[in-house]
């Protein structure tokens, strides 16, 4: 199941830059990003009401919410330098740059979290910094 939602996720965030593109047209990247923020915002507690979910959150710990905090302050950040870049240039350019992320996930999973990436992930890890290095210079 994890396959179907991680693709799914591929598809929405691809739809992500070619909608907030055509969005900003005229308008300043900070205020997308806030009104791309506010709907985040109902769609995720939407889900929560919706799958009657709203009892969890007794069950988050300090930890948790130190970092489910820091978690959403680095997504802010993402967001507000995803959009300024689209602002300037084409998506063929930055989308491409942005999932250099990819690759820096997995450096830090095992610098953090102490995961063991396989020959095949960091081959791929390595396409992914090579095909940006190519769309960037």
């Amino acid at each position: 199941m994890w396959l179907i939602f991680a693709l799914l996720s591929a598809v929405f965030a691809a739809l992500v830059a070619i909608l907030a593109k055509i969005g900003m047209e005229g308008v300043n990247p900070d205020w997308a990003t806030a009104v791309r923020s506010v709907v985040i915002l109902f769609v995720a507690w939407g889900f929560v009401f919706a799958k009657g979910a709203q009892g969890y959150m007794q069950a988050l710990s300090t930890k948790n919410w130190v970092f489910l905090v820091l978690s959403g302050l680095a997504t802010g950040l993402s967001w507000v330098f995803y959009f300024r870049a689209l602002k300037l240039a084409e998506v063929s350019k930055v989308a491409p740059i942005d999932k250099l992320s990819v690759a820096l996930s997995i450096l830090l999973a095992f610098i953090i979290l102490g995961e063991q990436p396989t020959m095949k992930v960091l081959l791929g890890a390595g396409f992914i910094v090579v095909g940006v290095l190519i769309i960037a210079l």
